[in-house]
């Protein structure tokens, strides 16, 4: 079966490193629930949620600076791989991220290769 990465688009993570561990739960619940319900699908491969727009460091050719790649709106707050038998279905999938909701978007792309890296 084919893989999809489905890269999330928000004005930022809801993951704050400075709440404590009930607020975080209170901030990711929807998108916990979502996440459980692909993974018990058989959909989800892997997730990962990133920090605060904030936190982030980005290089160029001869500089380093604080905050994201691109100044934008909305920022990738995480990204997850779906697995699916063709990218129909993998859009019907992404479609129920809770994030669209709330106003922000999901992008969908093929995986071309790649995997986990074993040392």
């Amino acid at each position: 079966m084919a893989q999809y990465a489905v890269l999330i688009y928000a004005d930022d993570s809801a993951h704050d490193p400075h709440a404590s561990p009930e607020q975080s739960a209170q901030q990711t619940a929807t998108a916990d629930a979502h996440a459980d319900q692909l993974a018990s699908a058989g959909s989800m491969l892997l997730a990962y949620a990133l920090t605060p727009r904030e936190m982030a460091t980005s290089l160029r050719a001869g500089s380093v600076s604080d905050g994201p790649f691109i100044e934008a709106k909305e920022v990738v707050a995480g990204f997850y791989i779906l697995e699916a038998p063709d990218l129909d279905t993998a859009l019907a999938i992404a479609g129920t991220n809770p994030v669209l909701s709330a106003g922000g978007g999901v992008e969908v792309r093929p995986v071309h290769s790649g995997g986990l890296v074993q040392p």
